[in-house]
C-alpha cells in the first residue's frame, strides 16, 4: 500500500530502487506495489476525468476548497421502470418457494429448479441490455432490490451479485467485444450460463500479483493450468471469468466450464461454513483448454484492470444484502423482546434492549443511505473507488455488530439452537467482513486512494530532487538540503500556509431538520481537519508509511465515519419521514462519539428509547411481509 512517491512507467526502476533504499523495500515487493499501481492507473484511465478518483465527491470534499454537498444525496428512485416487472416476478417466485419451503434441495444448496424460475422471471439479466434478453436495470435500482430480495433470502440475493457483478457479466459488459457480448451474454441473462469469478488461489487473495495460474497459447485455443480456491457459484457446467497469466500477465478468459470433471478440470472441494446454501469450491486446472476467442481485451490494462473493475459493484451488492438481512434480525428480535419476560416485565420495556433495537435501526440506516447513493453515483459513471469501500467496510462491519452484540446477546442461550436464525447463520453474518477485500486490508487501499494525488502533486516532486540531488536522508535543518530543494519546498510551504489560514465556506442546505443539520455541520468540520492532518503524516512517514499500517487504517477510518456522518443525515432528508430521521440521528450520534470520544449523555438514551417506541409500535414500515420464526423452547409466561 505505498504511498511514496508513485513514478510513471518510465521511472518504475528508480521508484523501486529509492523505496529499497529509503523505505527498507525489497526490489520484489517494490515491483509488485508498483504492478497494483499500475493496474488501478489503467481502471481509473477507463472513466473521464471528472468522474475518476480525483473528482469523487469522497477525495473533493478531502481536499477541495469547499465540500461538494450536492454530491452526497442520492436522488429517489423514478416510480416505475421496465425492469420492475421482472423484479417482481422474481420476488413472488422466491417468496413462493419459502413458504413451501423448496428453496433449497436435498444437499441444502439453492434448487436447481428455482435457478431456473428465477431464469425465466428474467433474475439473471437485471444488469444486462434488453438487445441481450436483459433487464436493463439502473444499478441503483438493482442494489435497492437486492436489499428486499435479501429480506426473503439473502443467499438469492448474493447470487445475482456473484452473477452479475463480480461473476461473467461485468467482464463481458465492459470488456467484451460486439462478437463476445451476443455469444455470452444471452446465456448469461437467460441463466442458461450461470456465473463466477475465478480469482483467488492458494497464494492470491488480497495480493492478487502472487498468481500462478498460467495460460499457453497452443494453435487456436489457450491450455490453463493451475489453482483456484474460494469461487462461489462453480460447479460442472458453468461460466467463469477465469484470471491467469498469459505471458507473464494478468489476463482474463471466459470459461464454459465442462458439464462433468476430467483430466483437465476436476473440482476441489472442502468444508465451508459460510455460504452452505450456494457452491462454494476450488478448481483445478491441468492444460485446460479455452478458445482463443475468448480472451478479454480492456483497452488500457490488463486481467487486474478487468477483476478490479467490478469489485466496486459487488461492494456496493455487499452492503446492500447486509440492510437486508439486519432488518430480518430486526423483525425476528421484535417478538422476542415481547415474550422474553424478566422480573415480571417483557425485556422490550427495559431501556437496555431498546438501546439496541435503535442502534440496529441505524444500522439499517446506514447502510441504506450509502448503498443508494454509491449506487446513484455508479449510475452517473462514476468509478466510485472511495465510495463503495466506505459501503462495503460500513455493511459488513455492521451486519457482524448487528448479529453478535444486537441479536445474539438479546436472545440469549437460544441463539446457539439448531433452528435459530442466528446459530444457522452465524458465519453467513460474519463472512462478509472478507468478500471482496477484508475491511482493514481495504482501509489501506481507501487511504492510498485518497492520499495519491497530493503525494503526486508535492511529495513526488520532492522524492525525484532528492534523487537528482543524491540526498540520501533529507534533514530539513541542514541549509544545504533546503536550498536544493527549495523550489519543491516552497510548493508545499505554500499549500500548507493556505490550509491553514484559509476557512473553507459552510454549505446549509434549506429546510434540514435541526437534528440532521447538526451531524452535517459535524462532518464538515471534520473534513476541513483532514487535509493538513493526512499531509503531515504522509510528510512524518515519507517512504516508511507503507509500514505504518496502524496509523494509515485510523486515519483511513475517521475519514471513512465522517462520510458515513453526512451521508446517512442527507438521506434521511431527503426521505423526510419521521424513522428515517431518528434512524439517521441515532447513527450519527454514535459515530460522532466515536471520533471525539465524548460519552453518552442522557439525551442519547432518551432518543433511543423514543426510536425503540416507535419501532416496537409498528412505525417501521419496511419490517411488513418479512418472516418471523417461532420462537425456540417456549416456556409459559407468569
Amino acid at each position: 500500500m505505498g504511498t511514496a512517491p508513485i513514478l510513471d512507467a518510465d521511472n518504475q526502476q528508480s521508484f523501486a530502487e529509492t523505496a529499497m533504499r529509503l523505505g527498507g523495500k525489497s526490489e520484489e515487493e517494490a515491483r509488485r506495489l508498483g504492478a497494483v499501481d499500475k493496474a488501478d492507473e489503467q481502471v481509473e484511465s477507463l472513466f473521464e476525468q471528472r468522474y475518476r478518483t480525483a473528482h469523487s465527491p469522497v477525495h473533493r470534499a478531502v481536499w477541495d476548497a469547499s465540500l461538494p454537498l450536492d454530491q452526497f444525496a442520492a436522488p429517489p428512485l423514478s416510480a416505475g421502470e421496465p425492469c420492475d416487472a421482472a423484479m417482481q416476478r422474481s420476488l413472488e417466485v422466491v417468496r413462493r418457494r419459502r413458504d413451501a419451503g423448496t428453496v433449497y434441495g436435498e444437499n441444502g444448496k439453492l434448487d436447481p429448479g428455482l435457478l431456473a424460475e428465477l431464469g425465466q422471471a428474467g433474475y439473471w439479466g437485471m444488469l444486462i441490455d434488453p438487445k441481450f434478453g436483459g433487464q436493463g436495470a439502473s444499478f441503483a435500482r438493482f442494489t435497492n432490490f437486492l436489499t428486499r430480495m435479501a429480506t426473503i433470502d439473502p443467499m438469492v440475493a448474493g447470487l445475482a451479485s456473484v452473477h452479475g457483478c463480480i461473476g461473467a457479466v461485468d467482464p463481458v459488459r465492459a470488456f467484451g467485444t460486439p462478437e463476445q457480448q451476443a455469444r455470452f451474454l444471452p446465456r448469461l441473462a437467460s441463466g442458461e450460463a450461470l456465473s463466477g469469478f475465478a480469482l483467488t488461489e492458494p497464494c492470491a487473495g488480497s495480493d492478487l500479483t502472487a498468481l500462478r495460474t498460467t495460460a499457453t497459447l497452443v494453435g487456436d485455443h489457450y491450455e490453463v493450468t493451475g489453482e483456484k480456491l474460494f469461487i462461489t457459484n462453480v460447479i460442472p457446467g458453468r461460466t467463469i471469468g477465469l484470471v491467469v497469466l498469459l505471458e507473464g500477465k494478468p489476463a482474463v478468459l471466459i470459461a464454459d466450464l465442462p458439464p462433468e470433471e476430467n483430466e483437465q478440470f476436476r473440482i476441489k472441494s472442502y468444508g465451508l461454513y459460510a455460504l452452505r446454501h450456494a457452491h462454494n469450491n476450488g478448481l483445478l486446472f491441468n492444460r485446460f483448454r479455452v478458445p482463443r476467442e475468448n480472451l478479454l481485451t480492456p483497452p488500457l490494462g490488463d486481467g487486474l484492470t478487468i477483476a478490479y473493475h467490478g469489485l466496486n459493484l459487488g461492494r456496493l451488492a455487499l452492503c446492500a444484502g447486509a440492510a437486508g438481512t439486519m432488518r430480518v434480525m430486526l423483525a425476528n428480535l421484535l417478538p422476542w423482546a415481547a415474550f422474553r419476560r424478566t422480573y415480571g416485565q417483557a425485556i422490550n420495556t427495559r431501556e437496555l434492549v431498546k438501546r439496541r433495537i435503535a442502534r440496529l435501526a441505524g444500522l439499517i440506516a446506514g447502510s441504506d443511505a450509502l448503498v443508494a447513493w454509491g449506487s446513484w453515483l455508479i449510475d452517473q459513471h462514476y468509478r466510485g473507488e472511495l465510495e463503495c469501500i466506505i459501503a462495503k467496510i460500513f455493511g459488513s462491519e455492521a451486519m457482524k455488530e448487528a448479529a453478535i452484540e444486537l441479536f445474539m446477546k438479546t436472545h440469549g442461550g437460544r441463539s446457539f439452537l439448531k433452528g435459530h436464525l442466528f446459530g444457522d447463520n452465524v458465519y453467513d453474518f460474519l463472512a462478509p467482513c472478507i468478500y471482496e477485500g477484508e475491511g482493514e486490508i481495504l482501509g489501506l487501499a481507501f487511504f492510498k486512494s485518497l492520499v495519491k494525488e497530493h503525494g503526486k502533486a508535492f511529495f513526488e516532486p520532492i522524492g525525484k530532487a532528492l534523487q537528482q540531488q543524491g540526498i540520501r536522508t533529507f534533514n530539513p535543518l541542514n541549509p544545504s538540503h533546503a536550498w536544493k530543494l527549495r523550489r519543491e519546498l516552497m510548493a508545499y510551504s505554500r499549500w500548507m500556509m493556505g490550509q491553514k489560514l484559509g476557512r473553507r465556506p459552510r454549505v446549509d442546505l434549506a429546510g434540514l431538520d435541526p437534528r440532521l443539520a447538526e451531524h452535517v455541520a459535524f462532518a464538515q468540520s471534520q473534513f476541513d481537519r483532514f487535509p493538513v492532518e493526512l499531509s503531515s503524516t504522509m510528510r512524518k512517514h515519507q517512504l516508511k508509511l507503507p509500514d505504518r499500517q496502524c496509523r494509515m487504517a485510523e486515519l483511513s477510518q475517521r475519514v471513512q465515519d465522517a462520510v458515513v456522518i453526512l451521508v446517512t443525515a442527507l438521506w434521511a432528508h431527503g426521505k423526510k419521514n419521521e424513522v428515517a430521521t431518528l434512524s439517521a440521528d441515532m447513527l450519527c450520534q454514535d459515530l460522532r462519539r466515536k471520533l471525539t470520544g465524548q460519552r453518552p449523555e442522557d439525551r442519547h438514551f432518551r432518543d433511543a428509547g423514543k426510536l425503540a417506541e416507535v419501532i416496537l409500535s409498528g412505525g417501521f414500515d419496511e419490517l411488513t411481509g418479512i418472516p418471523v420464526g417461532d420462537i425456540l423452547m417456549p416456556y409459559e409466561n407468569r
